[in-house]
């Protein structure tokens, strides 16, 4: 069994399909550890605010399927093949970590680049694994975290219910 990490963001209708994508994991992968939900600023474009957090879970399954799987849970949402890229979205999961592999692929990477520079992801991941370390870094997610800068990003907790 394998230690993922991922990363669930919305900015239409965000509270539904943030539920829904909490419910379709946890009937995928059991039970789940699941970060407090922010609300962040859209980067890369203008848009409506996103709501952003990080789940965990164990899976037998191999990266290049549990990314399969998280692309076709985001298409079951309504997320077409056109909205990759800085666009509003019904829903966005992407694979951030994998146990401590470390790979390159066309379809994705281990780490996800995205944990050293953006807010809406370092900061659910470290309220989840603090003490986990960066596989490529050395340094602990809580460490991260702390020393982050988040020149003009802006995140703060919001109460959602699952």
């Amino acid at each position: 069994m394998a230690r993922a990490y991922i990363s669930v963001g919305s900015n239409v209708d965000r509270e539904v399909h943030v539920r829904a994508a909490i419910q379709a994991l946890a009937e995928c992968y059991g039970a789940l550890t699941v970060s407090p939900v922010y609300e962040t600023g859209a980067v890369g474009f203008d848009g409506e605010p996103f709501l952003n957090l990080a789940v965990g879970f164990e899976t037998d399954a191999g990266p290049e399927t549990l990314v399969r799987d998280l692309k076709a849970l985001e298409r079951a949402q309504g997320r077409t093949a056109g909205s990759n890229g800085f666009k509003p979205r019904t829903l966005d999961l992407d694979l951030l970590l994998y146990d401590d592999l470390v790979l390159q692929t066309e379809a994705f990477e281990l780490p996800r680049d995205e944990i050293l520079h953006h807010a809406f992801v370092l900061a659910p991941l470290a309220d989840i694994a603090p003490d986990l370390r960066h596989p490529v870094v050395g340094r602990t997610l809580a460490e991260l975290w702390a020393a982050f800068d988040l020149d003009g990003q802006w995140l703060r907790a919001v109460e959602l219910r699952m």
